[in-house]
């Protein structure tokens, strides 16, 4: 197994692995949305690959057995993200094939140790009772706050 990021070259490889991922979280997708977002990603990721989304991959030869996405964002710096720059973790997935041999933990660790080289004030995501205790033996720490997550969809 190689443990790397992504390039462009990956990018079929990611797309499927994203396709996997979002079928499995969301459950039963429409058959059209699917296609709509199977379209979409690969010119998402040629402009956006190593630019602010960086995929990390573990390989199998030739097949991508797992991936993880660092998503980075730059906002006006405060006490809290000083350099302004931090991490969002997305589509952490590991093939069914390729399950509970450590993949998504080796994975992890490379993207925080890139996260770390990037001089980003931290690393968040949203964790699956699955990922939870992966996630808490790396050093992620429930979020506290006095603000609440909220969102306005668009439609």
């Amino acid at each position: 197994m190689i443990y790397e990021k992504a390039d462009t070259n990956d990018i079929a490889g990611l797309t499927r692995l994203r396709l996997g991922y979002l079928s499995e979280d969301y459950g039963e997708i429409a058959q059209d949305d699917l296609k709509r977002i199977g379209d979409s990603l690969p010119t998402y990721f040629r402009r956006h690959l190593n630019e602010d989304l960086y995929a990390f991959v573990c390989r199998d030869g030739d097949n991508i057995a797992g991936c993880c996405f660092l998503y980075v964002s730059e906002k006006p710096a405060n006490p809290t993200f000083i350099s302004g720059r931090t991490g969002t973790v997305m589509n952490v997935y590991t093939l069914p094939e390729f399950r509970r041999m450590g993949i998504a933990g080796k994975l992890m660790k490379l993207l925080l140790s890139e996260s770390e080289k990037m001089g980003l004030d931290f690393v968040e995501l949203k964790a699956t009772d699955a990922g939870y205790s992966l996630y808490r033996s790396l050093g992620f720490e429930d979020a506290v706050s006095k603000y609440h997550n909220m969102k306005y969809i668009i439609r």
